[in-house]
Order: C-alpha cells, then structure tokens, then sequence
C-alpha cells in the first residue's frame, strides 16, 4: 500500500488512529494482563491489574470475592478495561492500546469455572502443564468470583499507524474517521485559547 508522505505534525488528532476489529482480536488475544477499573462509593475511580481472558467477545476475570470492588461492581456494574499491546512479548500481538466501557456480570456456578479456570491457566502458563494445573488447582476456590465483562464501546490508539503517520508512511485509506474529540472539542478547544 503507497504512503501518501504527508506526515503528522502534531499529536492531537489520534482518533485517525483506531485498530480494526480483527487487530482488537488479536491484541485482546496475546496481551497477557488488563487494567480492570470501576467506581468507589465514594466516586473514586480505581483500577487493577489482572491476567484475563477474551472469550466470545467478552473479557473474564477473577477474584475473590471478599474484594472491595466486588461489592463495588455489584452496586454499579458500569466498568472500564484497558489493554496495553506493550505487555505481551508475541510480535503478532498489535502495538497501541484499547480502553472498554462495559457492564460486568458475576458467575460463581461449577461450568463457568471449569472451563474459564482451564482457560486463564493456560495463558497464563504458557505451555508448561505444570504451571497450568498448579495454577487451575489454585483458582479453585469457594471464595472465588468470575467476572464476564460485556464491551458497550470501545476507544482504540494504534501506535504502529501513528508512528507510520509520523514518518509519512500511512496512506489516507489506513486512516480511520475523525473521532467528535478531534473534529469538534479540539477546534472549540483551539479557540478557546486563541489558537488557529
């Protein structure tokens, strides 16, 4: 595919920047940890790592469920995720980042744990059987919560089409459209300051 050779001038527009839904797949797929983030009672925004699974366009995490944000979740099921391509170490894994408004939902029955223990031990154990079973054998826990989070929108930075933006390398097609951010807040935004 030709460049078009303009390059970035700033770093302002990155709405343009959006993975496809099969790269989301993909980064969804071989990043190894999530940021789990939701709202204290006291509107307190917090946030978690853990290692996650992406199954049937849903994202699943655990824990116990003594936590403070399992009663959190409970009381407003409005959740966001964030992915980061960086923290995986498969080169097929997508550059950039995506962040997931979703609704969470818990599971504690027998068939959602058997499969979903097996699942997150295997990514987590990358082949080693042992470290798999060890860690399918620690999950199991009476205390233990599964959350299936369900995205309502998602918000998408490729670094990789930035960086080939930068150096005149992303042709226009490979563009995604101009986010409300960038069309209409940065030119309100732009004026408010006095800017051009």
């Amino acid at each position: 595919m030709a460049a078009d050779n303009k390059k970035a001038t700033d770093h302002e527009v990155v709405s343009i920047y959006r993975h496809s839904d099969e790269q989301i797949d993909r980064l969804m797929t071989k990043a190894p940890e999530c940021v789990l983030m939701w709202g204290t009672r006291d509107h307190w925004p917090v946030g978690v790592v853990h290692s996650f699974v992406w199954q049937d366009g849903k994202i699943w995490v655990t824990f116990a469920a003594h936590r403070h944000r399992a009663a959190a979740i409970r009381r407003d099921p409005r959740v966001s995720v964030c992915v980061s391509g960086r923290t995986s170490d498969d080169p097929d894994c997508p550059l950039g980042a995506v962040t997931v408004k979703g609704t969470g939902v818990f599971h504690e029955d027998s068939q959602t744990k058997a499969w979903f223990y097996r699942a997150l031990a295997q990514k987590v154990a990358q082949g080693d059987k042992a470290v798999e079973d060890d860690f399918r054998d620690l999950l199991d826990s009476p205390l233990r919560l599964i959350l299936e989070i369900t995205p309502q929108k998602w918000i998408s930075f490729d670094a990789d089409k930035s960086a080939r933006h930068r150096a005149g390398l992303l042709a226009e097609e490979e563009m995604s459209e101009v986010q409300s951010a960038d069309a209409q807040r940065l030119h309100d935004e732009r004026a408010r300051r006095g800017l051009d």
